[in-house]
């Protein structure tokens, strides 16, 4: 399978996961911005501890709280974390070069434990969750409202569709 067919397969299957979900299209756009916030500014490794009882506890979808937290995957990380971490040094006053922070945050990803991130000291473990809070600060509105306008199309197009084929001669 090349490339562009298995992207445009995970694309297909995300899609459907999004507007198939049976909650509300608040609830469903309320899970999936949970996930993608806490996707941004939890560490790998405790992400669905933290996404899946908020979810619950906000009344969202579950479904959309643990693939939203994805945004951070096995791939991701290499590129999200370090430049989290360095917008986060930048914000913070920090002086923290990019490839240092990538060097470092590879050895994080490797070990996957807060102890190796919490051993990273004071200023890398700070610039990691403002820079992280910032991600989460852009990317949770938009991944908000695009879900929202997503399932409520999706619905709108489908409910046409069964109106058709009831309203059609000969059914």
């Amino acid at each position: 399978m090349t490339f562009r067919r298995w992207l445009k397969h995970k694309r297909i299957w995300l899609y459907s996961k999004i507007v198939r979900d049976s909650g509300s299209p608040e609830s469903v756009a309320r899970g999936w911005a949970i996930g993608m916030f806490i996707g941004c500014t939890v560490p790998f490794g405790a992400q669905l501890v933290v996404s899946v009882p908020l979810a619950i506890f906000m009344k969202a979808s579950k479904v959309g709280a643990v693939v939203g937290t994805f945004i951070t995957n096995h791939f991701t990380i290499f590129f999200i974390y370090p430049a989290q971490v360095w917008v986060g040094s930048r914000l913070a006053g920090g002086s923290l070069g990019y490839a240092q922070i990538k060097e470092v945050m590879g050895r994080v990803v490797e070990e996957q434990s807060w102890d190796s991130l919490l051993a990273l000291g004071g200023e890398l473990t700070a610039a990691f969750f403002i820079g992280g809070f910032v991600l989460a600060l852009v990317c949770t509105p938009v991944t908000y409202f695009a879900v929202l306008r997503s399932v409520r199309l999706h619905r709108a197009r489908r409910g046409r569709r069964e109106n058709a084929l009831r309203d059609s001669p000969g059914t």
